[in-house]
């Protein structure tokens, strides 16, 4: 079974390419972003869905519902086979990494109770976790990888960090990963961030804000909680939209490096002429049609 990945940093242009992709090869597309899942967050995860081809997997969660790295597993590999069984190419398309290899690679999860972490900050469950894993190279950002590396502990005695590494690829995989140079894609960033601005960015935050129902999976993606600090009258919008910017070049940063060490991805170049033909012609070389 064939099977797709299109996936790079925040920002570089995966949704518009992978969308022409689709067009070309008979594919349809599987969202591998851990936030476009959710409904209500359109802007902040920057989705971008054309009606000519069939995606799956976006916009069907609510804000408040916890949807779990094992949920996405359970559903990528269910859609793999529909799209599949209709003679069509599936298509993973994002950056979150996890998604992609839990879904791909014979990837295990442990089983049994896992402890209840909510009362805890991300910073002190970073710090919990530096005490019994300090080889660890999760960000403190990342709160469902914390609580995975210290439920892995809880259960098996043993640091996260030396957990066997399972490399059996379930399916017959084409990797494609897309990149620019550096200040290209932060400049990039920095436009798609005031572009999320001006599209109303501020009013979709808001609408959560009022809510009230404050939880991580608002948290997590940037924009809504230095939005968040904005509308406490913490800072000013400018200060706001700053840290916006600064911290979804970090994040494009860590990306890399994550992609780097864990994916054998085929790089290309996105604004070279024709990138998209470059990278039909590498699936038919791949028997991707």
């Amino acid at each position: 079974m064939k099977v797709v990945v299109i996936t790079g940093p925040t920002g570089v242009g995966k949704s518009k390419i992978s969308i022409s992709i689709a067009k070309a090869i008979n594919g349809e597309i599987i969202n591998a972003d851990s936030r476009q899942v959710y409904k209500g967050m359109d802007i902040v995860t920057a989705k971008e869905i054309d009606s000519q081809i069939s995606h799956h997997l976006f916009s069907f969660k609510d804000w408040h519902e916890e949807y779990s790295v094992y949920d996405y597993q359970r559903d990528c590999r269910m859609k793999i086979a529909e799209i599949s069984q209709r003679g069509k190419v599936p298509i993973l398309v994002g950056g979150t990494g996890l998604y992609i290899k839990a879904a791909l690679y014979d990837y295990q999860f442990q089983t049994g109770i896992k402890k209840d972490y909510s009362n805890f900050s991300n910073e002190e469950l970073h710090q919990k976790l530096q005490k019994i894993d300090p080889d660890n190279a999760i960000h403190k950002n990342n709160r469902p990888r914390l609580e995975q590396a210290l439920n892995y502990f809880e259960q098996t005695k043993k640091p996260f960090s030396q957990k066997p590494k399972n490399n059996k690829l379930l399916y017959d995989v084409v990797w494609i990963g897309l990149t620019m140079p550096r200040e290209k894609l932060y400049h990039r960033i920095n436009q798609r961030v005031d572009n999320m601005i001006t599209n109303g960015l501020i009013e979709e935050a808001y609408d959560i804000y009022k809510k009230g129902a404050i939880n991580n999976i608002v948290l997590t993606p940037i924009g809504y909680k230095e939005l968040f600090a904005y509308f406490d009258k913490k800072q000013s919008l400018d200060v706001a939209v700053a840290a916006i910017k600064k911290q979804t070049r970090n994040y494009a940063k860590r990306q890399y490096t994550w992609f780097n060490n864990q994916l054998p991805l085929k790089w290309f170049m996105v604004g070279e002429e024709d990138v998209v033909k470059k990278i039909i012609a590498h699936l038919e070389v791949k028997n991707i049609k």
